[in-house]
C-alpha cells in the first residue's frame, strides 16, 4: 500500500513533545490529564489529500462519525467540506448540532430502531441506508405514515474476503451481521422498485476497517458495479455509488494507504456508472490527529514485570484490550535510557493495559506520557466503570488550543440516579 505519508502533527522541539504549536505539557498543566488532543490541521490535510485524488469524479466525502462524533472535530471537518455518515440516532444528533445539513448526512446502521429510521425519513437525510428485507418493510410503513416517499439506499455485503488487524473490524465478507447477504439483494430490489414509498437512489458497502491491502476494494466494487447496471437496467433510479470507508491509518510501521492507487479503483467504475461517487472515511481521517496524555502514577515491579501505572488505562482507550491493538507510547520530555515495561491504567482488571512486554522511554512517577494515534475510537468507546469520569477532548490549531469536550464531574456520573424511588406498581 505504500504511499506518501501525510504531515505528523506531533514534533519534538528542544526534546520536548509539541501538537502543532502548542507544548503537550503546556496542555497537562492547564487541563490535567488524562486528556485527549487532536490536531485540527492534521484533519484538514487528511480530508483535502483524499478530496484532491477523487477529483475525476463527482464525489462526496462523508466522515464516518462513529470514529470520533465530538462536536469541535465535526466542526473543523465540516468547514472544510466535509458530509457525515451517521449510524444511529444519537449520531445523527451530534450531526446536525454540529452544522450538517440533512442532505449532508447519510443514515446507516444494522440495527436501526422504528424510531431512529423515522427520525432520519423526517429529518431528511440524503440516504437511508437499508441492510435487510426486515428494515425495508419498516422504512416502507414509517414513510407511508409520514406521508413521503423516502430516498434510500441499498448497503450490500459484497461477500468478499477481506484482511483486517482484527476480526472484529472486517464487515464484509459472508456471513458478518452487516448488509444485505448478497443472495437476497434481487428480491429486496424487487419490493423496492415496486414501492410507492421507498426511491432506491444508492448502492453501498463496507467491506471493513483498517484494511491492510485494496485488493477488498477491487472485489468489492466489481460487484457492487454489476449488481447497479442489474439494478439500472431494472429502472432504478440510481444516483449514488458508495465504496464505504476502511482506509487504514499508521500505528506504527503499517504503510501508508496509497490514495492514488484507491482513486484508481473506485473513480473509473463511479464514473462509467454515471452515478456520483461516495466514501466514508473515518479512522484514516481522525486517529492520527489524536494523542492521549497520561500522567505516570507508581513504577511498581511484580513477578518479573515492571509495571508502568498511569492514570489513563482501558477507560480511555480501549483498543488494547479489546482489538490487542498497538499504540506507540512516548514521554513527552524522556529522562534518556529505555526499560522493557508493562503500561498499565488503575481500573480494577488485568485487562487494563494500554501496551504489554513494550521497550519504551525509562518513564518515572510524574512524567507525561502520550499514547500516539487515538484520535479515533478513543474518546467514542471511553468508559466510566469504576465510576471515573471521562477525560476532557482538547482542539489545537497553530498556536492556540481549547477544550472542546469538559472532563465530567463526579456530579455528572449520577446526576441521572434517582434520589427518591417512584414505585409502579405491578
Amino acid at each position: 500500500m505504500g504511499a506518501r505519508v501525510l504531515g505528523q502533527p506531533y514534533e519534538r522541539r528542544d526534546g520536548t513533545l509539541w501538537c502543532e504549536g502548542v507544548p503537550l505539557e503546556a496542555i497537562a498543566a492547564a487541563a490535567g490529564t488524562p486528556a485527549y488532543v487532536y490536531s485540527a490541521n492534521a484533519l484538514r490535510e487528511r480530508y483535502r489529500a483524499l478530496d484532491a485524488v477523487l477529483a475525476g469524479v463527482p464525489h462526496r466525502i462523508h466522515y464516518s462519525l462513529k470514529a470520533n462524533s465530538s462536536r469541535g472535530l465535526l466542526r473543523v471537518l465540516r468547514d472544510a467540506g466535509c458530509r457525515a455518515d451517521v449510524v444511529s440516532g444519537g449520531e445523527l444528533l451530534r450531526a446536525r448540532r454540529a452544522g450538517f445539513a440533512p442532505d449532508d448526512i447519510i443514515f446507516g446502521g444494522v440495527g436501526k430502531t422504528r424510531a431512529e429510521i423515522r427520525a432520519g425519513i423526517e429529518a431528511g437525510v440524503l440516504l437511508l441506508n437499508v441492510e435487510s428485507g426486515a428494515e425495508l418493510e419498516i422504512v416502507e410503513e414509517e414513510a407511508k405514515a409520514l406521508g413521503v416517499r423516502a430516498r434510500i439506499a441499498f448497503r450490500v455485503n459484497p461477500e468478499v474476503h477481506v484482511a483486517n488487524a482484527h476480526e472484529f473490524i472486517a464487515t464484509g465478507s459472508r456471513g458478518h451481521k452487516f448488509g444485505i447477504p448478497w443472495g437476497d439483494v434481487p428480491a429486496v430490489a424487487a419490493r423496492a422498485l415496486a414501492s410507492p414509498h421507498v426511491e432506491l437512489a444508492g448502492l453501498d458497502m463496507h467491506v471493513g476497517s483498517q484494511l491492510t491491502s485494496l485488493e477488498p476494494y477491487v472485489d468489492g466494487v466489481s460487484r457492487l458495479a454489476q449488481l447497479a447496471r442489474d439494478l439500472q437496467r431494472q429502472g432504478a433510479p440510481l444516483r449514488y455509488f458508495d465504496a464505504g470507508g476502511g482506509l487504514p491509518a499508521r500505528y506504527d510501521a503499517e504503510e501508508a494507504p496509497d490514495l492514488a492507487r484507491f482513486a484508481q479503483i473506485v473513480v473509473p467504475v463511479a464514473a462509467s456508472l454515471g452515478l456520483e461517487l461516495i466514501v466514508e472515511p473515518g479512522r484514516f481521517v481522525v486517529a492520527e490527529s489524536g494523542a492521549l496524555l497520561t500522567r505516570v502514577l507508581y513504577r511498581k515491579p511484580s513477578g518479573g514485570t515492571d509495571f508502568v501505572i498511569c492514570d489513563a488505562g482501558m477507560s480511555e482507550l480501549l483498543r488494547p484490550s479489546h482489538y490487542d491493538a498497538y499504540h506507540a507510547i512516548e514521554a513527552v520530555r524522556p529522562r534518556g535510557g529505555t526499560s522493557m515495561v508493562d503500561v498499565v491504567g488503575p481500573i480494577c482488571e488485568t485487562g487494563d493495559f494500554l501496551a504489554r512486554d513494550r521497550a519504551m522511554d525509562d518513564a518515572r512517577p510524574g512524567d507525561l506520557l502520550a499514547v500516539r494515534t487515538t484520535g479515533a475510537y478513543g474518546y467514542v468507546m471511553a468508559l466510566t466503570y469504576n465510576t471515573r469520569p471521562r477525560a476532557p477532548e482538547v482542539l489545537v490549531d497553530g498556536t492556540r488550543w481549547a477544550v472542546i469536550t469538559r472532563r465530567e464531574t463526579m456530579d455528572d456520573l449520577v446526576r441521572l440516579e434517582a434520589e427518591t424511588l417512584e414505585w409502579t406498581e405491578g
